[in-house]
């Protein structure tokens, strides 16, 4: 296998967002990501088909209420 996965600060890159909400994403379930214990990642191929699927937003728009 050689496949590397991407640590989140990278997919905030490739999306061209801030980390902190590539992280609040992430933590929403709403990016496709692995745990790898405490650490989060993301499978380059799953960001793809997310990204291809038209992403998705939080819930009731893309401010979240608190």
């Amino acid at each position: 296998m050689n496949k590397k996965l991407l640590k989140l600060p990278e997919v905030a890159e490739i999306l061209d967002l801030k980390e902190d909400r590539v992280y609040a994403l992430a933590r929403e379930g709403i990016l496709p990501v692995v745990h790898v214990g405490r650490q989060l990642r993301v499978d380059p191929d799953k960001l793809l088909e997310w990204i291809d699927n038209g992403g998705k937003a939080f819930d009731g728009g893309w401010k979240k209420s608190s």
